[in-house]
Formats: structure tokens, C-alpha cells, sequence
């Protein structure tokens, strides 16, 4: 169980999964289909009876058109886009299956192009995307602390602190933390 926090990002969260769906007109069914996702995992989430996977997310964004961070962003009280976040203010989503912790620092604007994140891999780690949520999304990897393991293309890039890796995402990706220290790095990430 989480905390409270986390248990009403989790609801929000599941309400804009559902609508999302609704705005569509799709069924559980074509969401389904369309994400490779069962329909009865997509209930549970739209329920918020269970909490997403980074991977079951991406797999949605992928299908509803839009960034992690953007759907994340959707799903914050603010009406108004703000040019400022604070620290304390940030949307911090996180993926316990998998040991994976996601900060949005951007400020949420819908209309902008660019969005930094920073994220977390626990030792062990292994975090795997079997799509990008946007085809062709830059992605520039800067390694703050740990090692990094990043697979793009069947190609594997060994990151250690103050590398930084640019890529286009067009298909399956993987994070990987090397070594018994968690890996800490900043993504910046802009849309095609």
C-alpha cells in the first residue's frame, strides 16, 4: 500500500486512463487490441485497483499519443500552465515492481516540445519498453550518479556518471542499472 500521496495520484491517474478511453469511444476491448494490454488490467487501472507499471504506461502513451510525462501532467490539479515548478511541487511517479522512480522537474505545459525528467533505477533494476510512447521521440540520457545500461536498436550503451547519450526511440527500449548503486540521470526528452 502507499502512501496517501501516492494513492490519489494512483486514482487520478486511473481517471484519466478512463477518460481517455471515453473521448475515443473505445471500448476496453480496442484498447486492448490496440496496446497489447489485457482488458482486465486495463479495468483494474482504470480503477486504480492496482498502480501501473512504467511498462503498462508506456504501452497506453504509446496508444493515446502522448508522453509518460504529459499524461502524468494531465493528471495534476494545476488549471493553468505555470512557468515555475518547485522542487516540492513536482510530480514524482513511482514504479514499485520494478524499482523505477520518475520526477517530471518541467513544468507541465501541453503545447511545448521539450520536457525534462529525472529518474531513478534501484540495484538490479531492469526496466523494459516494448514501444515508444511517440515514434521517433529524442531522447538526450545525461548519467548523474551510478551506472547505466541503455538498449535501443539492439545496440548497448554502458553509461557511467556525466555520459550522456542522444537517441531517437522507434522501438523497444531497456534501462538496466549496473553495480549495487542506484543510478540516478536526467532525461531530457523532445517530441518529433
Amino acid at each position: 500500500m502507499g502512501s496517501p500521496v501516492e494513492d490519489e495520484i494512483d486514482a487520478r491517474l486511473a481517471a484519466r486512463l478512463a477518460e481517455l478511453r471515453v473521448e475515443r469511444g473505445w471500448s476496453l476491448g480496442e484498447v486492448a487490441e490496440r496496446s497489447g494490454v489485457s482488458r482486465s488490467t486495463l479495468s483494474r487501472a482504470e480503477r486504480a485497483e492496482i498502480s501501473p507499471t512504467a511498462a503498462l504506461l508506456n504501452r497506453l502513451c504509446h496508444v493515446y499519443g502522448r508522453t509518460m510525462s504529459r499524461l502524468l501532467s494531465e493528471v495534476e490539479a494545476e488549471v493553468e500552465p505555470t512557468p515555475l515548478v518547485r522542487v516540492g511541487e513536482q510530480t514524482v511517479w513511482e514504479d514499485r515492481a520494478s524499482g523505477f522512480v520518475r520526477r517530471s522537474v518541467s513544468p507541465p505545459h501541453p503545447g511545448l516540445r521539450g520536457e525534462l525528467v529525472e529518474g531513478r533505477l534501484a540495484p538490479g533494476a531492469d526496466l523494459a519498453y516494448d514501444r515508444p510512447p511517440v515514434p521517433g521521440l529524442e531522447q538526450h540520457l545525461w548519467v548523474l550518479s551510478g551506472g547505466l545500461a541503455v538498449t535501443a536498436r539492439d545496440t548497448e550503451h554502458r553509461l557511467d556518471a556525466g555520459d550522456c547519450l542522444r537517441l531517437r526511440v522507434w522501438g523497444p527500449t531497456r534501462f538496466r542499472c549496473l553495480g549495487d548503486a542506484e543510478a540516478r540521470y536526467v532525461l531530457a526528452v523532445v517530441l518529433p
